[in-house]
């Protein structure tokens, strides 16, 4: 379950990037109708820094699946070697939970 969620979530945020992205790039398109040197050196900058951040969101994008797969893997293998260690965290979790919760 934790992987699931995990991953939706991950799934999630790189697709709000990824429509960012293109939305800017509709932008850079729509400014073709400026006329003059500024514009075309907006464009082209604004054209580089799209480049640099679709790269750069591929790379946090693998680097965070990888970080979150190893995270979830780790606590899996934890909570099968320690469940009665695990079912008290959770329980004890819970129960702070559920004392801040009431104190609202």
């Amino acid at each position: 379950m934790a992987r699931t969620t995990a991953k939706t979530a991950q799934d999630v945020l790189m697709a709000d990037f990824q429509t960012l992205v293109r939305d800017t790039e509709k932008l850079l398109d729509h400014t073709k109708t400026l006329a003059g040197d500024q514009a075309d050196e907006l464009r082209e900058q604004i054209h580089d820094s799209l480049l640099r951040a679709r790269e750069t969101l591929k790379a946090t994008e693998q680097s965070l699946r990888l970080k979150g797969e190893a995270a979830v893997a780790k606590t899996e293998e934890y909570v099968q070697e320690n469940p009665w260690q695990a079912i008290g965290i959770a329980a004890g979790v819970g129960f702070l939970i559920g004392l801040l919760a009431t104190r609202r």
